[in-house]
């Protein structure tokens, strides 16, 4: 499933801007500011240019169709934080299909293409939706703590899957 996902290029500057920008994605984002070119291209060249972050799109019928982003990816632990966000204005009826598949091919990049042992990510707690998928895919809420967004305290939830967790829920 990995297929899915291919290192973002130039090329896809402008649509991961678009996509991150959209109101739905950013009320549900820890950043939830419009960003503008000038910041999106910092942003771009320095995850670009940090061997602990990787940003992929994702490829949903062969179209551009979200953004998987993984940071802290420490090589010596095995372990790395993961966000995605989907083209939901561009998706429409194939946005429930597209989340799964990039949630599998993230979840596949993780373990068999970064050699990960351990993946995880921040959700904010009322995204009952992500939290829902994560937990299809085997994530396991591990603490929730509350963090400012753009100035009230929100309640956050870390979910954690683990490689042999993974693996005996592949074998099912």
């Amino acid at each position: 499933m990995t297929g899915l996902l291919v290192e973002a290029g130039e090329d896809d500057l402008d649509r991961i801007r678009r996509w991150r920008n959209h109101p739905s994605v950013r009320r549900v984002s820890f950043t939830t500011h419009e960003i503008g070119a000038e910041e999106h291209r910092r942003w771009f060249d320095a995850v670009r240019a940090d061997p602990s972050r990787r940003v992929l799109v994702y490829r949903h019928g062969g179209v551009p169709a979200g953004v998987v982003l993984f940071s802290d990816i420490d090589v010596e632990a095995g372990s790395a934080e993961w966000h995605f966000y989907l083209d939901v204005e561009g998706l429409g009826r194939d946005t429930l299909p597209a989340w799964l598949k990039l949630e599998g091919a993230a979840v596949d990049y993780g373990f068999d293409v970064l050699g990960l042992n351990l993946l995880g990510g921040a959700t904010l707690a009322d995204n009952r939706q992500v939290l829902q998928l994560h937990k299809r895919f085997g994530f396991t809420e591990t603490r929730r703590y509350v963090r400012e967004v753009d100035g009230e305290p929100r309640e956050v939830v870390w979910t954690e899957l683990r490689a042999a967790d993974r693996r005996t829920r592949k074998k099912r």
